[in-house]
């Protein structure tokens, strides 16, 4: 019988729900600060262990000022030092993150796999915001992404009883009943990884050979790697498929807003991959079962 800390939380007797709920949105609120710093810096090669200080006059920002959020807030959104404006996107991320990290734990709860589900969902926030900036996705945040979901899909089986990977309960993976759970829980990743970047690389390889032109940036397809190899090739797909129909949408409110009509726009395919990639991690199973359910017979 495994006992865990998270279990024994779990268990202490009189605790309401809302200090859990109170906990992860402070810890949003404070992740999401950091992310700020993330998606300034890491595109712009800046280093991440500096101090913040005001855009505009350089002035270093004092602690106090720094609290997430309300920080903001006291100042007026302006700097201390200059006067000059601070960006409400700065509290807004913050806001959106402790959101974030309040509906993660609603849904995933008090368990081993609610870490994982709170770094994943702040790396794909952060990849949105970059990418949506830059349109880019930069290789030290995907890179280790992938290595780290690799490491959890071995790391769980070995070091906690029940199943937290949907994907080992389906084929092809369910095929490998049998073998000891970390090698399943590891092929699942791989072949997610596989899908997830494989059919991604394919479109983009094939749209190529007939257009020309790139479909997209094999940024888009190291970050399905990392989403493959933790969600595993079902809701991978199902990111897929969101990303692909979210984008669209906003390609053609984008195209229809210009003077001049041009279908070669580029958009940011990142942006829809990350935010389809979160609501599969949270939603992903219900989703699949409703659709299953409505129109498979």
């Amino acid at each position: 019988m495994q006992i865990t800390i998270l279990a024994l939380l779990e268990a202490i007797p009189g605790v309401p729900d809302w200090i859990g709920y109170l906990f992860v949105f402070v810890l949003g609120a404070c992740i999401g600060s950091f992310l700020n710093v993330v998606i300034y810096r890491v595109p712009n090669e800046l280093s991440l262990l500096t101090g913040s200080a005001c855009p505009n006059c350089k002035s270093s920002i004092k602690f106090y000022h720094n609290i997430p959020i309300l920080g903001w807030l006291i100042l007026g959104g302006k700097c201390s030092s200059c006067n000059e404006p601070i960006s409400w996107r700065y509290p807004a991320i913050e806001l959106l993150t402790a959101c974030l990290f309040a509906v993660v734990y609603f849904q995933v709860g008090l368990t081993p796999y609610l870490p994982v589900a709170l770094a994943f969902a702040a790396t794909m926030t952060a990849l949105v915001f970059i990418d949506a900036d830059h349109m880019i996705l930069p290789n030290v945040i995907t890179y280790p992404m992938f290595i780290l979901a690799l490491i959890v899909r071995v790391a769980f089986p070995l070091a906690f009883a029940g199943s937290y990977f949907s994907d080992t309960g389906h084929g092809p993976i369910s095929w490998l009943v049998g073998y000891p759970g970390w090698m399943v829980s590891l092929a699942g990743a791989l072949f997610g990884a596989l899908i997830g970047g494989g059919s991604l690389w394919a479109v983009g390889a094939i749209w190529k050979a007939l257009r020309g032109v790139d479909a997209m940036g094999l940024g888009d397809v190291k970050l399905l790697l990392g989403i493959g190899a933790l969600l595993g090739w079902r809701l991978t797909l199902l990111t897929i498929f969101i990303g692909a129909f979210t984008g669209a949408i906003a390609g053609v409110a984008l195209v229809s807003r210009q003077k001049e009509k041009d279908l070669q726009t580029q958009i940011p395919f990142g942006i829809f991959l990350g935010v389809g990639s979160i609501v599969s991690m949270l939603f992903g199973e219900q989703m699949i079962r409703w659709y299953l359910t409505t129109f498979v017979p």
